[in-house]
């Protein structure tokens, strides 16, 4: 998916040399260990996960009126994107679907997520569609259950299977802004996620099959917004990752999200690009859809090692940890939880050019969706500007999120090891693998965002 070109500039340009910002990062990591050894003795995070509630009339008016407005909203929004995706121009520059799903709800919903708390509870035009149709059959007397019980064993594996499903969609299918590709995902979609809530419960689905439902709630968990017993509360951002991640498939869904981006990075190098140009050469006159065909296979391959290998380095660090310390358990529930604000800001990093440029083109065609020359809202002639931020601004930013992310997921593992290991030494000892875990996140985070 590249509506928009979202590299920013190459090794040549980078503001300071590539060597220094990939040791300037290992650097802060190793002091941030150090220091959270010296300094960080005790559990702290827990201390603050509830925060202090806010006013209750605030939090009835949030939760209430204005949640309700929103899920209107957002299935207005949800059937003028489907409808655009269906019967729009089948340009994509020129049809509001792929920039709006892409973009804003792709790139958009996570920054929300970190910043007010669950949006997406609010936002899902499933969840409303589904909570529309449970108060019309309570008002009628009906009894709403769901039709079966959610085998456990199951866990997060449907949702981990649907994310992939999406980022293959747009990082190896061939055509991913296609708008008629688009309508037969998002048709394909709904029907799995209305199914899934209506067989088994809409918070039970959400919890375990809805893959944007469960990426936003872990995501929300960095929030300093949270919502508790119909009460909204305020708390010190990161504190809500505390605890173990003990949900069968949770591990594969954050390799996913991280792998998935580990190949978008790697498949816009000059060596993915040439095995690229190797498969699909000798099909390109005779039979350019076999070629077209063998490429997204190969690219599905690649998402996969890339899943495989971000999901592989965290059970090894986990398994190492386990035996230094002689832990009776494993440790892979323990530490998941730090990898969230990693999967985040690796959104952050590697999309961020991406979504300043070309969210601006939802302004002029939210008022043209289909791109039949409508003007709905009188910004059909706004031009968005191409270089809104320096590139050296850029990429400091990226530097900058990648380094403060992984510190974050540093600090959440050192608070779980102090948790549940009594021995202080124990607990230092058992974070050497996931700072050597950290370490390669960040240097492989650069090397795809800045070399490729």
């Amino acid at each position: 998916m590249n509506l928009v070109a979202h590299g920013i500039g190459t090794v040549q340009d980078l503001p300071l040399p590539f060597w220094m910002l990939l040791w300037g990062g290992a650097v802060v990591l190793v002091i941030s260990f150090l220091l959270l050894g010296l300094l960080w003795q005790r559990p702290l995070l827990a201390a603050h996960e509830r925060g202090q509630g806010l006013a209750r009339g605030v939090s009835r008016f949030v939760l209430g009126p204005l949640r309700v407005a929103v899920q209107l909203l957002s299935v207005a929004l949800f059937g003028l994107v489907w409808a655009a995706a269906l019967f729009g121009d089948t340009d994509p520059y020129r049809n509001l679907a792929p920039t709006w799903v892409y973009v804003i709800f792709w790139l958009g919903v996570p920054l929300l997520s970190i910043l007010l708390g669950n949006v997406w509870r609010a936002l899902s035009p499933w969840r409303a569609i589904a909570d529309g149709f449970v108060w019309v059959r309570e008002r009628s007397g009906a009894d709403v259950q769901p039709l079966a019980v959610y085998p456990d064993r199951l866990g997060r594996w449907p949702a981990a299977g649907l994310l992939f499903a999406f980022v293959a969609l747009e990082l190896a299918y061939s055509d991913p802004s296609s708008p008629r590709s688009l309508a037969f995902a998002i048709a394909l979609y709904t029907y799995l996620a209305l199914f899934g809530m209506a067989a088994f419960g809409r918070d039970r689905w959400e919890q375990s099959g809805e893959c944007f439902a469960v990426l936003f709630r872990l995501f929300s968990r960095i929030a300093p917004l949270h919502a508790e017993q119909d009460r909204l509360r305020v708390r010190w951002p990161v504190t809500g990752l505390v605890g173990a991640e003990s949900v069968p498939g949770s591990a594969a869904f954050l390799a996913v999200m991280l792998g998935s981006v580990l190949f978008d990075g790697y498949s816009r190098s000059t060596t993915w690009q040439n095995l690229v140009s190797d498969i699909e050469a000798p099909y390109l006159i005779d039979r350019p859809g076999i070629g077209e065909l063998l490429v997204t296979l190969a690219s599905i391959g690649g998402l996969l090692v890339g899943v495989l290998l971000v999901g592989s380095a965290y059970l090894a660090a986990c398994a190492v940890a386990q035996r230094i310390v002689n832990a009776p358990r494993g440790l892979v529930p323990d530490f998941l939880r730090s990898l969230v604000p990693i999967a985040f800001v690796y959104v952050i990093a590697h999309y961020f050019s991406l979504f300043v440029v070309q969210g601006q083109f939802a302004v002029p065609l939210l008022s043209d969706p289909l791109g039949r020359g409508w003007d709905l809202f009188r910004t059909a002639d706004v031009l968005p500007n191409l270089s809104p931020i320096p590139t050296v601004v850029t990429q400091w930013v990226q530097w900058l999120a990648l380094v403060a992310g992984h510190v974050a997921g540093l600090t959440v593992a050192h608070d779980r090891a102090v948790t549940i290991f009594a021995d202080k030494r124990d607990a230092l000892v058992s974070q050497i693998p996931f700072l050597v875990l950290m370490v390669l996140f960040t240097m492989g985070g650069m090397w795809v965002l800045f070399l490729s």
